[in-house]
């Protein structure tokens, strides 16, 4: 048993599939195939049960599966903890929703990469929910996510602090279709949840919803007037969509959105890690909270609903 093993062993297990798992570690299928059989027949047990349509773990090679994940999660920190130590930057990897990376990252990244230039910083866009499960997985090093964070495996930090608030074109929607209609993430989006929320509070049921897999289509489609969205008022009071939109702001108990960084707690907090941690933290000194007082009223309360 070495780390090539436990590499196949993971990928076939994460893929359920040779075919898969090959691609995944860039070799030959019999490549695959060897190292199981060599490592069953060094265990004396199977690892696999050989389906019709790919493979399933035992129960011990569901056992092997999670020492593997640990193991590879171990060294890759060593890797990065003796880079650390002789100075040579080291890797991160953070991942985070879509708005947070283009409203609130961009003077954090640069602040950093100004003052750690030799760390290979990675940034992996995804919703919330993807995002904690690639951080349980040990695929990245932490990521910003949105709502509170109750997992005992993560330990988490407050980061910002976002209003959410409904968001309409600037010239208003005047046809119904468009007014019920939420333009939203994939599920998996805290967002895309406190918008339907909001609609079923509302009493605009049925609603139509769209998905879409960027924050530029979603606004684009906004101010066509194809409908409305959920987002943070930080995001549409800035260019270069400041003046297109609308913000009007929903009821206090959907409004208020934590975004947290959340990493495993048994990882390693690196030099690279602390130093972007401490430039989070430098670069939103009040908590993120929102300062600018509400508008109009986004009509989501049902006594007043006009969304």
């Amino acid at each position: 048993m070495d780390l090539a093993g436990l590499r196949v062993v993971k990928a076939v297990a994460d893929t359920g599939s040779v075919s898969r798992a090959a691609e995944t570690l860039n070799c030959v299928q019999s490549n695959v195939t060897a190292r199981l059989k060599r490592l069953e027949e060094d265990l004396g047990v199977a690892l696999f049960l050989r389906l019709s349509r790919g493979m399933a773990p035992t129960p011990a090679g569901r056992v092997l599966a999670d020492y593997a994940d640990r193991v590879l999660r171990l060294v890759a920190q060593a890797r990065d903890a003796v880079a650390d130590a002789a100075g040579r930057g080291g890797r991160l990897a953070v991942g985070t929703m879509e708005t947070t990376a283009a409203v609130r990252l961009p003077p954090i990244l640069a602040r950093f990469h100004a003052e750690n230039p030799d760390v290979e910083l990675t940034i992996v866009p995804g919703p919330s929910e993807t995002m904690l499960g690639e951080v349980l997985a040990g695929r990245i090093d932490g990521a910003f996510v949105a709502g509170a964070v109750e997992h005992p495996e993560l330990v988490s930090r407050p980061a910002f602090e976002e209003e959410l608030v409904l968001v309409e074109p600037a010239a208003g929607i005047t046809s119904e279709t468009g007014r019920s209609t939420l333009l939203a993430f994939r599920r998996g989006c805290a967002y895309r949840a406190r918008a339907e929320t909001a609609m079923r509070d509302a009493g605009r049921l049925p609603y139509r919803l769209m998905e879409f897999g960027s924050l530029e289509a979603i606004l684009g489609c906004v101010g066509a007037g194809m409908g409305v969205t959920v987002l943070p008022r930080a995001v549409v009071e800035r260019d270069p969509w400041r003046g297109l939109f609308t913000a009007r702001p929903l009821p206090p108990e959907l409004a208020r959105m934590p975004t947290r960084f959340v990493r495993r707690a048994d990882s390693v907090e690196t030099e690279a890690l602390r130093a972007f941690l401490e430039a989070v933290a430098e670069g939103n000194p009040g908590g993120g909270a929102a300062s600018h007082a509400p508008t109009q009223p986004a009509g989501l309360i049902p006594s007043r609903a006009a969304c």
